[in-house]
């Protein structure tokens, strides 16, 4: 079926919305596993040295943020039965499972060498097969709807359910897994609990990508195609859209933002167990709270963005939620550097930190809910100056930009790590007190500064809900022209 073929869409549904977003629950949930819990697992009780795991995450990164862009212009290019994304989805999701598994449960008495290149292995094949599922599915949502503020709703359900996809793993994981035992009071340092909290993982993210891609999958008929003159993928069309993303200055500015956004949430990542296990003595038990917290600032974030855009232009928006997101995670721990926050035994203190965790969460929740919509706004810039739509090359090199940076970030954390001497196997409550000042310093005040460049190149971003009204009828016309009828939502 052609595009002038295909029947007016229906309207969407929120029932699609919300399966569309597990997709993105099943990525955070993976990644929250990955990242939150395989540096930490392979320093402290593993014995790896933190460089050493820094580093294999790092390669991971990199490798994966390399193959993405490939995936998104194949991707856009490809004609089958299922369209453009769905294919995709539906191949990596098992080869994930396998990776999470794997990475949690390396051989016993591995030296480090060995299990350096066992732990960097199994992450980068998983972050490639990540690659293979996900760059399709966030190309999807940039498809499933049109409209200035509809595509930001859409966005806001695939927020809303990863970053609960998230929330709920450390919840979970904290709760279930790594609760205090005799043996083990710290539970984060169980080595038995890992094996049965990888499979859980493996388990929920192979489910959910599953429900979203097949769920949405009677929307095939009514999403963009590449038309028919469009040459199929291969070297010479892969660089030819990449040339025509970064020919858009608005998506330059985007990216580079974004890189010195990665940056710090890369650091504060790497280090974020860290800070709260040693630097704050909070209990594994304790930890699981900041979910509140969290899915507090999610909330807000699914509720407030939309109306938000709807009355402000969606850079102001970035602008405003970034400098949050930058400042707020470093507040309470200056705060602390200075003696002005409860100590570890008054009861305040948990509530406190949560509390800031929670508008950090809101914050990011606002940033990453209008920087995917403006993707899909840019996405529509392209297709009028080049003739098809490259929703998987813009999202993927966003992406790709992400994960380089992140993989520094992590690298970095782990540098960190070393530079202040932080042992390996530690107990809390015996690192020496200058060597948790000086990783909290790094954690708070050294990462915010990426975050805050990063807010120079976004408020060079220049689409406005005037410009995407003017580029919207213009690309209608075009596509009358063109023979094609792909009606977009009543503006909003």
């Amino acid at each position: 079926m052609t595009q002038a073929e295909q029947a007016e869409p229906p309207k969407l549904s929120v029932w699609t919305k919300f399966v569309y977003g597990l997709g993105s629950a099943s990525e955070m949930v993976t990644l929250a596993a990955v990242g939150g819990y395989a540096m930490f697992f392979y320093n402290q009780v593993v014995g790896l040295p933190a460089t050493l795991a820094g580093l294999a995450i790092t390669v991971s990164l990199v490798l994966d943020g390399m193959a993405e862009p490939l995936v998104g212009s194949l991707s856009d290019r490809m004609r089958s039965r299922w369209g453009r994304r769905h294919p995709f989805m539906f191949v990596g999701v098992i080869p994930v499972a396998i990776c999470v598994v794997a990475i949690f449960n390396p051989p016993k008495d591995l030296a480090h060498i060995w299990l350096f290149l066992w732990f960097a292995s199994f992450v980068v094949t998983l972050r490639i097969f990540m690659a293979v599922c996900h760059v399709p599915h966030m190309a999807l949502g940039g498809e499933l709807a049109q409209g200035y503020t509809e595509r930001s709703r859409v966005m806001a359900w695939n927020n809303l359910l990863g970053m609960i996809g998230r929330a709920s793993t450390s919840f979970i994981a904290l709760s279930l897994f790594f609760h205090a035992t005799e043996e083990y009071p710290r539970g984060l340092l169980n080595p038995h609990a890992y094996t049965p909290f990888a499979l859980s993982v493996a388990a929920a993210g192979l489910i959910l990508l599953m429900i979203s891609a097949w769920f949405t999958r009677h929307r095939i008929p009514y999403l963009p195609k590449p038309p028919q003159d469009l040459p199929p993928f291969s070297p010479f069309e892969f660089f030819r859209d990449m040339k025509g993303a970064f020919s858009n200055i608005n998506y330059v500015w985007l990216l580079v933002g974004f890189f010195f956004l990665s940056l710090m949430l890369g650091v504060r990542e790497g280090l974020n167990l860290y800070i709260n296990t040693f630097f704050w003595g909070f209990t594994s038990e304790q930890i699981r709270w900041f979910v509140i917290g969290t899915l507090t600032g999610f909330f807000v974030g699914f509720f407030l963005t939309a109306p938000i855009h709807a009355r402000f232009d969606k850079k102001i928006a970035v602008l405003v939620a970034g400098a949050f997101l930058a400042v707020t995670p470093a507040v309470p721990i200056v705060l602390q550097l200075n003696d002005l926050m409860p100590p570890a035994d008054d009861a305040r203190l948990l509530p406190m930190v949560i509390a800031f965790a929670g508008v950090s969460a809101a914050a990011g929740s606002v940033m990453n809910i209008s920087v995917m919509s403006q993707l899909a706004d840019i996405a529509d810039e392209n297709e009028l100056r080049f003739g098809y739509r490259q929703e998987g090359v813009l999202y993927s090199t966003r992406s790709f930009f992400a994960k380089l940076d992140t993989a520094i970030g992590h690298l970095f954390a782990g540098i960190a790590l070393d530079l202040v001497a932080f042992p390996e196997r530690a107990t809390p409550g015996q690192v020496p007190e200058e060597t948790l000042r000086a990783l909290a310093f790094v954690d708070g005040p050294v990462a915010a500064i990426p975050g805050l460049i990063a807010l120079l190149f976004y408020a060079r971003y220049r689409i406005t809900r005037a410009s995407y009204e003017a580029t919207r009828t213009r690309l209608l016309d075009a596509r009358a022209a063109r023979g094609g009828r792909m009606v977009a939502a009543p503006s909003d």
